[in-house]
């Protein structure tokens, strides 16, 4: 498996603190079956981007870790004004590997509507653009219409693993889930910020998947797509988005209010396992030219 966004360069961000924390973060994911993470440090207004740090300490890793896990460097990249101005002046700076694939995060209370000139403007600057985990975002709990707005206009999306069974709450539990059940998931990451308030669970989200939606699926969101997004390489087809060209509304809202009324039950419940769902030659072929 390919993680690819994890917090694990430590001293830069709010990820791991220390050296320790990193090496153990590396060798929990290592131990759950995961050969290659994307070291992913915030580029925000508490957390500035320090490129001769975060290079220093990705090479320190790297060299730390060899034989265990490969590394590649990324970033979680907020949608502030300074931070895309300097990714277009740059390009592909930010980017995972410097190849393209870019990690964005928006504001989590208010998304105002130049966000969408701001994906504009990167994706005209060479980057393919990944959602990272929507269904966090108050903002996008309130106005779930806004990621099928980013999905038409070629974003792609991350969900966090730990969501899918419940670890953010339920209403984050319900949006995940509806999102894996209509196709509108391309990755599953951890997040992860510590080794033991924060770990990296990916196996737990890979195995909810596979149980799901099919082991053809869970492949796809955590070898295969992931796979295109460290080497840079063109998008592989993918199952139909399911109600996305139709603008059909999500229905999470109401899978939420089932999920509290079940006492010590998460989750999907009757999903259609085994399945993954759609045709390869929809929405994402047409609009990728894949």
């Amino acid at each position: 498996m390919i993680d690819i966004h994890q917090h694990l360069i430590y001293g830069v961000d709010d990820g791991a603190p220390d050296l320790q924390a990193s090496l153990d973060m590396a060798r929990l994911s290592a131990d759950e079956g995961v050969t290659h993470i994307v070291c992913t440090p915030h580029a925000n207004d508490e957390h500035s981007y320090n490129v001769p740090l975060i290079e220093q300490r990705f090479a320190e890793l790297k060299e730390r870790l060899q034989g265990l896990v490969e590394l590649s460097l990324g970033c979680d990249f907020h949608l502030t004004a300074d931070n895309v101005h300097d990714a277009v002046t740059n390009p592909l700076r930010f980017s995972i590997g410097g190849k393209g694939y870019l990690l964005i995060e928006f504001p989590w209370q208010v998304i105002p509507r130049s966000m969408n000139d701001a994906i504009s403007r990167l994706q005209a600057a060479g980057y393919t653009l990944i959602v990272t985990h929507p269904e966090r975002y108050p903002a996008v709990l309130r106005q779930p219409h806004l990621l099928g707005e980013w999905m038409r206009n070629g974003c792609l999306v991350q969900v966090t693993s730990g969501s899918l069974y419940g670890r953010f709450g339920k209403a984050q539990e319900a949006f995940a889930n509806e999102l894996l059940e209509r196709n509108w998931v391309h990755f599953l990451a951890t997040d992860a910020h510590h080794p033991i308030w924060r770990p990296p669970h990916l196996k737990s989200g890979y195995e909810y998947v596979a149980k799901r939606r099919g082991e053809e699926t869970a492949i796809r969101l955590c070898e295969t797509n992931p796979r295109a997004a460290v080497k840079g390489a063109p998008w592989p087809e993918q199952p139909e988005a399911e109600g996305l060209l139709e603008n059909v509304p999500l229905q999470f809202a109401d899978r939420a209010a089932t999920q509290r009324s079940k006492s010590g039950r998460s989750g999907r419940g009757n999903a259609d396992e085994g399945s993954d769902g759609g045709t390869k030659t929809g929405f994402w072929s047409r609009l990728f030219g894949k």
